[in-house]
Parts: C-alpha cells; structure tokens; sequence
C-alpha cells in the first residue's frame, strides 16, 4: 500500500524539480522518493527538519536537492558574485572528501553552475584565505572550520547570503563537547541571518526530539524542527564469526582469528574491518600481511597516519582498487565508497547503534541488506557480539543522550566572539540561550565564565596573559590584543589530543644528521618517550626501530625483527553501552539463551556454573579466594571500564580503612578484581568486612570527595577544561609546547586554584567533566543502587573461569596501598597457567 501511495504522488512530486532534474533522475531510472519530495516542500516553506533514514535511502541527496535547487536559478556572471548558500557540516574529514566527490557527479552531469568546495583542517592554507572573499556556493567542512570562520572579522559578510545549513550524521556531532561549540556556532548563524534554515541528517537516532530541538533557536523553548522519517529498509545480514580456533578467555588482539578474517576477505569483493582502537588497527593491518601469500590490496586508515596517506587509500576504495581496508572511527560514517560487501568488525561493538552505524558502510542500497561479520576477541566479547546482534535485529538505538553545555567550552566561543569584534554581553548572553545545550545557562554562569575570559578569575587576575577580553568605554568587550586572537586560532577546538610527535622515516643509525626522511604519520609523546634506541613498534603497516627524537620530531628505521611493541593512543576505548549491558545480564542469567552461543563459550559458561555460580540480572556477583598468599576479591558489575575503574579507586580506599591491605585493582569492561595482602574471604566470613557497606551508595560522598581531592584525575580533567578554555595554549606563533610543558602548567595552576580559589569557575567545570567523562558517576550510582540488598558472595577454592579475564590484566593498572612494597606479581602470572591447565 505505501508503494501505491509512493506511485500515485510521484506526478506531483516531480513537479517540485525544474525540467533539468526530473530528466536527470529518468536518465538514472529514479524516481524522487516521497522523503526527498517532503524536505523539498518543508524547505521552500522556510521550514528546518531533521530527516531520519536507513542507509540506502538517499537521504544525502535529499539534504542537498533544495540547495542545488534554488541554485540552478541563479546565474553567475562573475566569480565574485558568488555567494555561500548552503553549509554542510560533516563530523569527519574524509566523510566531507567524500561528499564532495559524490555531489560533484549529479552537479557536471545535469550541467549545474554551482561551485562546491571543501575546508577542513587538511586544506591548504591559501585556498582557505581565499574562501574567505571569493566562497564558493556550498561549503562542505567540519565544526571546527565553524568556529573559526566565525571568529574573523569578515563573519558578517561571508555569510551574510547563508540560506541553509546541512548537518550529516547529526546524532555523532551533537553529544559532546564537540557538539555544544557547534551548538554555539549555530546560535551565532541565525543572529547573522535570522531566516537561517536547518537540516539534519541522521541514520540512527535513539531521541529524535532532543535533535529537533538542536536544529533550532530555543527562544522559545522547546521549539523543535520538522521530522520526516523513512521506514523501511532491508535488515542486515549479521553474524558472528564461526571458527575451528580457540576462542580466548581474555585479550583484546583477536590474533586467533587473522586467518578466518582473511578467508572472508578473499571471499567477498571489497571488505571494510573496523577495529576499537589504532593499535589493534595497526596489528590486524601487520598480521594480515604476514599471512597474506596472494598479495591482495590491503590498506590500513586512522587518524594518526600522515593526510597524504589518508587521501592515497580513500582515492584507492573510491575507485575499487583495494580488497579491503583496516579502519577506526575514521570511516565510522557515512562513506559510500566503491564496491563495498562486507563490513568485519573486530572486537565488540560497545554500542548497538555503533554496530549499526558501522555496518551501513556495506550496500549503501536501501533495499539490499548490509552483510557483516562480528569477530569477537575474546569469550566475553562472544556474549557482547550477541547482544548487539540481537538488538540490531529489533532495531534498539543506544546513541548517547545531549547534555548540558559544558564552561570550558562557552570560555572558548565567548573568546571567539570577542575575536569576530566587540560584542555586548546581553546581547550575547541571550544568543546562547538560544543554543539548546545552554538553554538553562543561568546569567550567573555565564557571568562568572565571562569573567574567567576577562580576567582568569580572582588568584589570576594580577597575570597580565590571563586577561584575554577588556571592557570598553562604551560597554562592549573586545580582545586585549591582536596576539589573542591569533592564539585562539591556533588553539581553538574541543578535541585534546595527546601530545604527538611527527614520525619520519630514515636509514638505520642514521642518527647524527637527522632531518627530512618520509613522514609516516604522528604518535603520542608519552609513548615515544618511554622508548630506547633500538626499541621497535608498529605503525602505517611497517615495524620500525626506534633511533631518535629531536625536538618535535620522532626519527625511526625500518626493522626486521619480529618482535614490537604496539603504540597506545588515549581514548582509543569507548564504553560499553548501558543497553548492551542489560542484555549480557539477562544472557548470562538465562541459560536457555545460550543455543546460539559457539560450543566452546557454552562450555566456559557451564564450567562457571560448577566452579561457581552465574548471577541473575539484578545481582552482584561477588567471588573471593586465596591464591600465593595474596586473597583476590572479584565483582562482576557490567556497567563499563570507567565505572569499574571509579569503583575500584573507592573500593581501594575503603578496604585500606578495614585493615585488609589492599594491592591493587583491575577492571575491564565487564567485572572487577581486587586483591590484598589479609585474607578478604575470611574477614567477609567472621563478619568483620560487610558487602553491603563495602558497595554502598554513601561511597559517592564524602570517599569521592577525599579521593578526588587526592588523585591525579582532577589534575588530567583540569588540563583538558583549561586548554579547551583557553587558559593555557598550546600553540604558539612558530612553536608548540610539549604534551609535558603542558602539563607542568596546568598542574601548577591546578594547585594555585584549588589552595586559594577553591570555587573557581574552571574547577568547577573540571569536577562536572571528571563525573560525566572520566568516571561515569551516574552510571555507577545508578549499579550501586541497582544491586542494593542483591550482593552474591561465593567463596572459592581457585579462579573461576568468569574470573580469568580481569586477572590477565593485573599489573597493567596499580593502586599504591599499605603493601606496596610487596607486590608479587609472578603469582598472578602462576594463577592464569594453572587455571589454562585445567
């Protein structure tokens, strides 16, 4: 019936195209689908809507039509009579590369007179200042090109003609900081033009109102945006890898699987891997290659590599040159690249929407199912594959919510303001309200941020480098100096990267004349600092030996040596899902649900229900035993790694107090492991420890106050906050701080801060950061509640096979307690074999 409906309206709906694109869609066999049609009309009408639909559905081309429209009436009979109609803002560089690949070919072949450019950070510097007099009619760039475009004098006019802005993948670019400085961004577009109309594009939405609201002015609140949404599509074909070899109780590398992955990989026409993080990128990447003997096309993409190498492998998929390609995030979304069958994913997915996000990358075809493989790394990833298959299959959504505008990053747009030329700060209080995520700001906030930009606040205001704004005579703030505003420029953006280094190719013990060499890419500092001349690790598909740093420069050799030590990049982990953590509860309590499990994961479940129990969906499973002398307690929460590790700081703290001498912790995305020097079973036994007390919610008090005012973790939210608010840069005309520069820094004005302004504006954004990002406070009190009056003790006699994995990552993460001193870590080690052997 709905294809009747479809049919019966096309006529009409093709009518809304002038001539020259209804016979471009006939040439192509199209018809305009009633979607394209319903944005087509909500946009001559002034109307800004969020469209949401399947991949396949040609919703790009749907967001672009009334632009390219009201373009192809217009006439340029001078380059510079062209004027910026159309923004579209991309979340990734290569998705905005891609665009304008793809948007190019309807352009030349219906014979369209518009002028399409990219900007991004990856733009040569000349062609960037000359967008800024001579644009081009559609823009297609990147946040953070926003804001800076937004911060020139030149604001007013560039954009003074802006008609529509077109956000892709807009549930990714709207749920964290990221998204709030674009938010802010927005603000400021619709007091430029007023008529501003927006559009949204998004794939997978899990609160369609909360982006609706995004896409327009506050002012009145809780005003939403349009929602035309596409039902439909074909369900993807997913399913989870079926292998001879062991599947490992423990370990993130997934190495047991490279030949089934490059089995697949021969079998289909063009495979996309996606992997959680650079290094097992770079890993897969390197064993695919030892084990590929046909010499098949095999490219490797993440964010560190050198652009030039990025745009040789997006060029390569676009014309179906490769076989496959091993990615990160950094083809998350949106790509619509050659030939693309078969997306892997290796290592669970943390997310179901993730899943789905990523396995739109194959048949970008509505009516064609994704096919995609799930390669789990370890047994426990087994049970996460499966949950996220399962809600992918009934279509669950599990984005993260928008929250409330972080300080930092309103200290950095009220600087960019101050940039753009003197504002007044009514006037520009009340544009921020109208941003949805600071539509609660409160005037006193915003004047206490205000004031933070003018002055650093009460212990800095005698700093003369800390006064970035001033007051004029007339009542309006402007920049202290030219020199700030170059500094915001070169420092502006949400995104903290770890300090990275340049990494160059050159000849082996080539190290008394270092310069030049090939540019393979860029590694954190802290990495390249732990290592020795001779040191070898990989990266962009090479082992290297390590032969010198010299000032921002890392130089390397190639190296034959098998072994190598893997670079590691912060942030590379995202957290498990609170869905997903749901389901591997119910799964785990539910026997009858494991017939679709592989056998030998059945059997590591059957021998937990011997060795000791499986908790039901609402308990806490809690194991103690004694192994070397040292007595392990271990907790099995599933409520992510940064609950875990917030968990077992306060755990540490709170054992330390019983007496029991606590070692050290461990946590993984699943459970925790403590252990200790006194025997923690017995303690629990003879009463003298209570679980109840152990885990309960008061811990979130006064045990996290004393722990954050103690920890380094303050301190690390800190330096974020302050380099994102622009009290310390980065950045300099002609020279970079090192990540360490950095650091000492902020430290230090951590310390003058917290001794004698305890209220400061940038700590209290740094505490909000620490409980949101870094330790997951609501998640863990939302578990501790949960689990109230359901704490399971089991005490055992050895390591339960549910126990092995947490245990394989002990040593990795320490905390200092009573018995430090005595630390015996070869016992662990003992432990892991005895269990295997059994």
């Amino acid at each position: 019936m709905y294809h009747d409906q479809c049919n019966s309206l096309l006529q009409d709906e093709n009518s809304l195209l002038p001539d020259r694109f209804n016979n471009w869609f006939q040439k192509k066999g199209w018809n305009l689908r009633p979607h394209q049609a319903e944005l087509l009309k909500r946009s001559k009408s002034g109307q800004s809507t969020l469209l949401i639909a399947p991949t396949g559905a040609g919703k790009t081309l749907a967001g672009f039509l009334p632009s390219m429209v009201d373009l192809s009436n217009v006439e340029h009979y001078h380059l510079h009579t062209r004027h910026l109609h159309t923004l579209y803002i991309s979340p990734l560089k290569a998705l905005a590369q891609d665009i304008e690949r793809n948007l190019k070919i309807p352009v030349q072949e219906m014979g369209l007179d518009i002028a399409i450019e990219t900007r991004t950070g990856d733009t040569p510097q000349h062609k960037r200042q000359r967008q800024k007099y001579i644009p081009p009619d559609i823009l297609l760039t990147t946040p953070e090109q926003v804001s800076l475009l937004l911060s020139s004098h030149e604001a007013e006019k560039f954009f003074g003609s802006l008609d529509t802005v077109i956000f892709d993948e807009l549930h990714s670019l709207v749920t964290s900081k990221r998204g709030q400085l674009l938010s802010l961004a927005l603000a400021r577009l619709r007091t430029l033009r007023p008529d501003l109309k927006t559009i949204g594009l998004s794939a997978t939405v899990s609160d369609p109102d909360s982006l609706r609201r995004w896409l327009v002015s506050q002012k009145q609140k809780s005003a939403m945006a349009g929602l035309v949404t596409v039902e439909g599509g074909a369900k993807p074909e997913i399913s989870i890898l079926q292998t001879e070899e062991h599947i490992p109780w423990a370990g993130h590398s997934a190495r047991y699987a490279v030949k089934d992955i490059l089995d697949l990989i021969k079998a289909a026409h063009t495979t996309l891997i996606f992997v959680n993080t650079r290094s097992q990128a770079e890993m897969l990447f390197q064993e695919l290659w030892r084990m590929n003997e046909d010499s098949l096309p095999i490219a490797l993409h993440h964010g560190s590599l050198d652009v030039g190498q990025r745009r040789k492998v997006e060029e390569a998929m676009a014309l179906n040159k490769l076989r496959a390609v091993v990615a990160t995030s950094t083809l998350d979304l949106g790509i619509d690249w050659g030939d693309i069958d078969l997306v892997i994913h290796v290592g669970a997915p943390k997310g179901a929407s993730r899943l789905a996000q990523r396995i739109g990358r194959a048949n970008h075809r509505m009516d064609e199912p994704s096919k995609a493989v799930l390669v789990p790394a370890n047994c426990f990833e087994v049970l996460e594959c499966q949950a996220a298959l399962d809600a992918n299959y009934i279509g669950a959504q599990d984005s993260p919510h928008l929250s409330e505008g972080a300080i930092d990053v309103l200290a950095q747009h009220i600087l960019g303001m101050a940039c753009a030329g003197p504002f007044n700060a009514d006037e520009l209080y009340q544009e921020v309200k109208t941003a949805e995520p600071y539509s609660s700001l409160k005037r006193k906030t915003f004047d206490e941020t205000l004031n933070f930009v003018a002055t650093g606040g009460y212990a800095l205001k005698a700093y003369e480098q800390y006064a970035k704004i001033r007051l004029t005579k007339d009542g309006r703030w402007r920049v202290s100096n030219p020199g700030i505003a170059r500094q915001y420029r070169l420092n502006m953006g949400t995104i903290v990267e770890a300090a990275e280094l340049n990494v160059r190719l050159v000849k082996a013990g080539n190290s008394t004349a270092m310069r030049g060499g090939r540019m393979l890419g860029r590694i954190e500092e802290s990495f390249l600092e732990s290592l020795t001349k001779g040191d070898t690790f990989i990266f962009a598909g090479h082992v290297l030996c390590f032969e010198a740093i010299r000032e921002n420069e890392c130089y390397v050799s190639l190296s034959k040596k098998p072994e190598a030590r893997v670079p590691s990049y912060m942030g590379g982990r995202f957290p498990l899902s609170t869905y997903l953590a749901d389901r591997l509860r119910k799964m785990l309590a539910n026997p009858k649900e494991w017939h679709v499990l592989p056998e030998q994961v059945q059997k590591w479940l059957n021998q937990q229900k011997i060795s000791s129990i499986l908790p039901d969906t609402n308990q806490l499973l809690i194991e103690t035993f004694n192994e070397k002398n040292r007595s392990f307690l271990v907790a099995y929460p599933f409520e992510g790694r940064l609950a875990h590790q917030t968990l077992g700081m306060l755990l540490t703290r709170r054992l330390e107090r019983a007496g029991l001498k606590p070692v050290g912790f461990v946590a993984t995305d699943y459970s925790i492991g403590l252990w200790t020097l006194d025997d923690i079973g017995e303690a629990i036994k003879a009463g003298n420890l209570s679980l109840k007390e152990l885990f309960s919610e008061d811990m979130l008090g006064d045990d996290l106050e004393a722990w954050l005012d103690e920890s380094y973790l303050l301190k690390r939210s800190f330096r974020n906050c302050a380099m994102i608010a622009g009290l310390i840069n980065r950045r300099h005309p002609g020279q970079e701080k090192t990540g360490r520069q950095v650091t000492v820094s902020t430290d230090l004005i951590f310390d003058v801060l917290r001794t004698h302004e305890p209220n400061h504006i940038l700590l209290q954004a740094t505490r909000q950061e620490a409980a949101r990002g870094l330790l997951d406070i609501k998640r863990l009190g939302d578990m501790l509640k949960r689990i109230k009056n359901h704490i399971i003790h089991r005490p055992i006699d050895r390591m339960s096979p549910l126990a092995l994995p947490v245990m394989l990552e002990i040593g990795k993460e320490m905390i200092p307690g009573s018995a430090e001193d005595n630390i015996l870590m070869e016992a662990a080690e003992e432990l892991i074999h005895t269990v295997l052997e059994n």
